[in-house]
């Protein structure tokens, strides 16, 4: 699985990729990580507002730093777990 974050770097999308890599680690799934800078690729994406999290391609949230339970909540419907 591919975590990806959407996002410039700024301190929001720092925060919101040590969110997912807890939850993720929290949750022992086998993933990977993916920081997606390039401002194209997110409008591409169909992201408006970052930072941003998206797995596998398929953005789940956008505009707001999600908590490590929130993460996993969207983890979980993601995978139906």
């Amino acid at each position: 699985m591919k975590i990806q974050i959407l996002g410039t770097g700024c301190p929001k999308c720092i925060k919101l990729e040590e969110n997912a890599i807890q939850a993720a680690n929290e949750l022992n799934l086998e993933y990977e990580i993916e920081k997606i800078k390039d401002i194209q690729k997110i409008i591409e994406m169909g992201v408006r507002m970052t930072p941003a999290i998206a797995v596998d391609g398929r953005v789940l949230a956008y505009g707001h730093v999600l908590s490590p339970e929130g993460i996993k909540k969207l983890l979980k419907d993601y995978l139906g777990i």
